[in-house]
């Protein structure tokens, strides 16, 4: 891979990471700074605190890995790096 293309696909790979990073954050620590104001509003019969905290977390965790994984894999592709298939 020539240089040029090696930076393209390490700024590539950098501004995903770091996107990954900062969703990753928000769900895993602001979210719960506010738990006590969501709980005033009811979702499903739970209050939307409760479940963010416990069930909507972890979803937005699970979905971040996938798209992670399938974005990071057409960055690969492009810049002629990714694994075969």
């Amino acid at each position: 891979m020539p240089a040029t293309d090696e930076s393209t696909w390490w700024s590539k790979t950098w501004n995903l990471m770091v996107t990954v990073l900062v969703i990753w954050a928000f769900f895993g620590f602001v979210i719960h700074f506010f738990v006590r104001s969501l709980n005033e509003i009811v979702f499903f019969g739970f209050p939307l605190g409760y479940y963010m905290a416990a069930q909507g977390s972890l979803i937005a965790f699970v979905v971040l890995i996938f798209w992670f994984a399938r974005r990071q894999d057409a960055i690969d592709r492009d810049a002629g790096v990714a694994e075969p298939d």
